[in-house]
């Protein structure tokens, strides 16, 4: 079997893929500068934030909801219960079933972490011109949404997605 010939392989600034992968480098950059007062991580916010949307949601549903691993996303309640920002509450119809709420504080922190959170979503918008943005979100959730299959941790969204 002969090596790919080198000359004809594409450069990594051709693959979307690398593109993609640096995107979300940045971003996590981004989000953690602008909200490093509070100490919350991007996954932590996501699962925060829908806690927040439907309180009563269940781990499984949870994981699903924000693309994360249903084997690991028990670890990041843990670490959001240890600092008081989130309860597990066994299900009244399924003790196995852990349902999830918010603390005052989870509520206080999510208030308190909006403007930087805010700050980060404009700030890696900006280098595209303002008429652009709305038309790469949608590019980048028709891509999200069509691979979504492909993902280690399918996401399934709670309704209403895309109305916020």
């Amino acid at each position: 079997m002969s090596s790919p010939d080198p000359s004809t392989a594409p450069t990594l600034e051709d693959l979307p893929g690398f593109h993609i992968r640096r995107l979300q480098q940045i971003a996590v950059a981004v989000f953690l500068e602008e909200t490093q007062a509070h100490g919350v991580t991007p996954v932590q916010y996501a699962a925060l934030a829908a806690v927040q949307r439907q309180p009563g949601i269940d781990q499984r549903t949870l994981a699903r909801t924000i693309g994360f691993d249903t084997s690991t996303i028990g670890s990041v309640i843990d670490r959001l219960e240890a600092r008081g920002w989130m309860l597990r509450n066994a299900s009244a119809s399924d003790r196995r079933v852990r349902l999830l709420t918010l603390t005052a504080e989870g509520e206080a922190l999510l208030n308190a972490v909006q403007p930087g959170m805010l700050r980060a979503q404009a700030r890696m918008l900006e280098p595209l011109p303002e008429a652009q943005r709305a038309d790469f979100m949608a590019m980048l959730r028709v891509l999200v949404d069509g691979n979504n299959e492909f993902s280690r941790a399918p996401s399934a969204p709670l309704s209403g997605r895309g109305s916020d």
